[in-house]
């Protein structure tokens, strides 16, 4: 299939009902151009991956046409709703056609988007014009689309794209309404009272424009009513509050004891329903039967499975909750729900079914949505930015590596180090690098002409406060102690976005750390996001001159005005935060987002993305667009563009389908004691290794262990990313061309001596340096091999330096233990390594196994096995191993190390502390006419050295583990050896023993 590429998706005015759209097929969306609307559906249309494998091929290429089902009921209110406008709405009343006509002028400044316009005439056909005829049609649907969730509440639902203008939709629903209940106050269809729900105080905040009386208010911002009318929207109640106010407070605080001898009595020190209401609605007076607006109302419904950890403070069903109790006791005349994703989330008990039957649970829709806008419609009228995402790597392992990040970088972030010098993994640190790149472009040309705008900006939303801070102090700067004890500021890595000034923190901040969930409940900072955010509060509050202000309402404020001029968070340009966004943030400047979390459902997916997705210039301009070869003049917003790393966009939405598996026979594993005499096996407990000598002269031995393969299977040097709409383009990494190869042989050996030759201070022994060069440069020249596309360059690349100066010590390594073995001296003098204990029981024993599995096992020999059986990882390897062994009558015992505590402590190329678990052990006899002792204990790994903690381990066994214990003299004589093919082992066993008794 040819490649989609779409020069300009705005195909359609802002101001007008779409009349054209691109079409989507199976694979996507096309270039050809349908006439009219696009038909609300139930499928997301995103740009799928270029290769794909088994299902996953099939799901991306070829959907379930039935997901693509048609939203029957909102298209048949959408076309219901354009009858009723095209004959100049009838049967409303007078106060709804001068709004209406106001509304639709042309001449207003600003012009009201369609969509805006669309939503609200929805609200008063279903409100008016229906009501009137009487015929009930689509008014009974929504009341038995409401049963099943909200018994209780009529709601309507409008589904808007992210930065299509919810909050004046909502101004108009109350302009609407309030002046229509002026002019007929006995009329039960209108209210004048109104309560506005938020998921947070963000949103809260930000919706202080919907009150009349505030100087810079909706209603006059956007011409919302005539001007003879803004004075009677004064008597409007309106009380703006987010979902955490529905919490029933404790009126009288009690101690944990007390709570505990009260028992069910507690609950009496507590507001009841009727208090909680009276407190929340205080400011609409004696108002009756209000109207209840909810922002972002995908928080707000009863999930129908009670799960236990539900209560009613889960979010979802305090919203309802509070409404419900409002409703009780003031009633609630009708709900207006504003969402971008109205969908029930997945194991919330809500599902559809499709034609064929199939049962869908994600990204249901909520039943009484009457109108949709979606995010493609948006992107085609100019009114949201196109998101980019990458199609195509040439890493050739299916996804790209930066579409589908977290399946990578989450396994390597758990455990992870987070003190001293931030390190990422590679492929999380080039996706910054690589992202950052193509942000600098940005970034180049809003400096060189600013058009009044603030700088664009960059987001990286995290799973966790851990791995946020770890992102942010590689990214801004990170504190270190110096020899003197006194904290210096160490520069970040991303020159644009750091915090650091001279050894200090700057006074104007870059880069800000927020998360969300704490600042928008409205309750002060806590537990490891406080200490994250320290030096940054500090920060503002100098720069505010206050410390007035609580530390939540300084982040938030810093968060909320970012991109807004004069403001506190105007200069900020990257914002990482701790798990999502808050909604209704709207910095309208965001230009590239970066996921580093689990992207569990598409709708998290487009909710992150959405975050930005606002446009930053509303400038019309005329354009000329090419439909079908026919040239049509358009008054339209030109395009506007997000790159988007990390989150993975697909078609459709995933189902699930779960199998009965059948229960496996559990076997009992255990040492055997009539073997012990012959069979049992110990090892030395190793906690670590202590060098005895510290080395002057450094050589290196090079082996196969030493070789790195620089290719783009383990990093991309090039990828493509596509808009929505089609329109490829490459990204390579331009930031590496930077460093000359001289500067990378400098690089390489300075993190040899900053990771690994440290006197006792922990400072770098800097006069080996010329020595480490030299050893540098050759390993350079004869262990690495550049695939196509790959230069030295790459090393400057955090992980893979690590990974590469890790390789470079060990040959040291392996040089002085050669020197050792080569010169040996008198017995006592100091070797290089000795291991160190943590425990008094310094070694283990196959003595103490005993436990239960229901994996595969292998019943072993009793004369050649302590433990009775082997258990199988794989479905042979371990019990081929098992067989050449009982097979070799130079092998005296063995044993599968499984639950038999063996491990192997390493430091991998990151720092962090390791254990590497070896599959067997065996005593073995050497050939005939060895020196020394008669018995050998042999390590023996039996699978394929492959990936890079493998490299790592082995090396650890070979380079410090066996020579520290050999040098102990109280374990015995140890020695190691991969096995790569256990249909050979007893051949290349013995080869070995031979080669290591020479």
């Amino acid at each position: 299939m040819s490649r989609v590429n779409i020069d300009n998706p705005v195909i359609n005015s802002p101001f007008e009902e779409p009349k054209r759209h691109f079409k989507f097929n199976a694979r996507g969306i096309t270039e050809e151009i349908a006439d009219g609307r696009r038909r609300s559906e139930y499928f997301m249309p995103f740009p799928k991956p270029k290769k794909q494998s088994g299902e996953a091929q099939l799901q991306f290429e070829l959907p379930d046409q039935d997901l693509r089902e048609a939203n029957t009921f909102i298209n048949s209110v959408r076309t219901q709703v354009a009858a009723w406008r095209q004959s100049g709405y009838p049967s409303v009343t007078p106060t709804t056609r001068r709004l209406l006509e106001h509304w639709n002028n042309p001449e207003n400044e600003p012009r009201l988007y369609f969509c805006q316009r669309e939503a609200v005439e929805t609200a008063i056909y279903l409100n008016e014009y229906e009501n009137k005829q009487r015929n009930d049609s689509f008014h009974s649907q929504l009341v038995k689309a409401n049963e099943e969730a909200n018994p209780d509440l009529f709601r309507i639902a409008f589904k808007m794209a992210t930065g299509s203008g919810k909050t004046v939709v909502m101004a108009m629903l109350i302009a609407y309404h309030t002046l229509n209940k002026i002019a007929s106050p006995n009329s039960t269809r209108f209210a004048d009272a109104f309560l506005i729900v938020t998921p947070g105080v963000t949103i809260r905040d930000r919706l202080q424009v919907l009150y009349p009386e505030k100087a810079e208010n909706d209603y006059k911002k956007m011409n919302l009513v005539p001007r003879a009318d803004y004075d009677a929207l004064g008597q409007a109640k309106i009380v703006i509050t987010n979902y955490h106010a529905f919490q029933r407070r404790t009126k009288e605080e009690l101690s944990k004891v007390g709570k505990q001898v009260l028992g069910a009595g507690a609950e009496n020190f507590r507001e009841t329903p009727e208090e909680m209401v009276t407190r929340v609605c205080r400011g609409l007076g004696r108002k009756k039967n209000i109207i209840v607006l909810n922002d972002e109302a995908h928080h707000c419904y009863r999930p129908k499975k009670d799960k236990k950890s539900a209560s009613e403070e889960d979010e979802a069903r305090l919203w309802i909750n509070g409404i419900e109790a409002v409703k009780a006791k003031i009633g609630v005349k009708q709900v207006y729900d504003l969402s971008a994703t109205p969908f029930f989330l997945s194991g919330q008990g809500y599902s559809t079914i499709t034609p064929s039957g199939k049962k869908l649970k994600e990204g249901v829709l909520f039943p009484w949505v009457v109108s949709d806008f979606a995010l493609i419609d948006s992107i085609e009228c100019g009114i949201a930015k196109v998101p980019r995402v990458p199609v195509a790597d040439d890493t050739m392992k299916g996804d790209p590596i930066y579409r589908r990040l977290w399946d990578i970088v989450g396994p390597k972030l758990r455990g992870i180090a987070t003190d001293g010098e931030p390190q990422l993994p590679q492929e999380l640190e080039t996706a910054l690098q690589t992202l950052y790149g193509n942000y600098e472009k940005s970034y180049d040309l809003w400096q060189k002409n600013p058009h009044g705008l603030t700088p664009p900006v960059m987001i990286v939303v995290c799973n966790t406060t851990k791995v946020s801070k770890l992102v942010y102090d590689w990214i801004a700067g990170w504190e270190k102690k110096d020899t003197d004890g006194e904290n210096v500021v160490v520069k970040g890595n991303l020159p644009i976005f750091n915090n650091e000034d001279n050894g200090v923190w700057s006074e104007h901040l870059n880069t800000l750390l927020i998360d969300s969930n704490q600042l928008e409940s409205g309750e002060a900072l806590k537990g490891a996001f406080k200490t994250a955010a320290r030096t940054q509060i500090e920060q503002f509050k100098r720069e505010m001159n206050t410390d007035k202000v609580t530390d939540a309402d300084l982040l938030r404020e810093a968060m909320n005005t970012v991109g807004k001029k004069g403001k506190l968070g105007e200069q900020i340009k990257c914002v990482v935060s701790v798990s999502m966004l808050s909604e209704g943030w709207d910095a309208k400047r965001v230009t590239h987002i970066l996921g580093v979390r689990a992207f569990s459902t598409q709708l998290l997916c487009e909710q992150v993305v959405g975050r930005g997705l606002r446009r930053s210039s509303h400038d019309v301009e005329k354009t000329t667009v090419d439909v079908n070869g026919e040239e049509i003049e358009l008054e339209t917003f030109p395009p506007e563009y997000a790159e988007v790393f990390g989150v993975p966009f697909s078609f459709i939405p995933a189902t699930g389908s779960g199998r009965t598996i059948d229960p496996r026979p559990v076997t009992e594993v255990k040492a055997l004691p009539e073997r012990k005499a012959a069979c049992e096996i110990t090892f030395p407990i190793v906690a670590g290794y202590r060098r005895q000598l510290s080395p002057n002269k450094l050589d290196a031995i090079f082996t196969e262990d030493s070789r790195y393969v620089l290719s783009t299977a383990e990093i991309p040097s090039r990828i493509e990313i596509e808009a929505i709409t089609g329109g490829t383009q490459e990204v390579n990494l331009p930031y590496m061309r930077r460093f000359r190869e001289q500067q990378t042989a400098y690089y390489l050996a300075r993190t040899v001596m900053n990771n690994y030759l440290l006197d006792d201070d922990d400072e770098a022994k800097w006069w080996l340096f010329p020595q480490v060069l030299r050893i540098t440069r050759q390993w350079m020249k004869d262990c690495v091999i550049y695939k196509d596309n790959m230069y030295p360059q790459y090393f400057h690349i955090g992980e893979i330096g690590r990974k590469a100066a890790f390789r470079i010590y060990q040959g040291i390594l392996r040089a002085e233990q050669h020197n050792e073995n080569s010169n040996p001296t008198e017995d006592n003098a100091p070797k290089v390594f000795l291991p160190f204990f943590r425990d008094k029981d310094r070694t283990g024993s196959t003595e103490d196994v005993e436990f239960e599995t229901t994996q595969p096992t292998w019943e072993t020999r009793p004369d050649k096995c302590h433990i009775s059986h082997v258990v199988a990882d794989t479905d042979s390897w371990e019990q081929k191993t098992a067989q050449a062994l009982e097979q070799m009558d130079e092998v005296i015992a063995y044993v599968k190390n499984h639950n038999l505590d063996f491990q192997i402590p390493y430091v991998n190329h990151n720092g962090t502390n390791r254990q590497y678990v070896p599959d067997f052990i065996a005593r073995i006899q050497k050939p005939r006419g060895s020196s020394g002792d008669n018995i050998v204990n042999l390590i023996l790994e039996t699978s394929g050295m492959g990936r890079e903690d493998k490299v790592q381990k082995v090396n650890t066994v070979k380079n410090m583990w066996v020579p520290a214990v050999n040098n102990a003299g109280e374990f015995g004589e140890w020695t190691f050896l991969e096995i790569t093919d256990p249909w050979d082992m007893q051949n290349t066993i013995r080869e070995f023993m031979n080669e290591y008794a020479s």
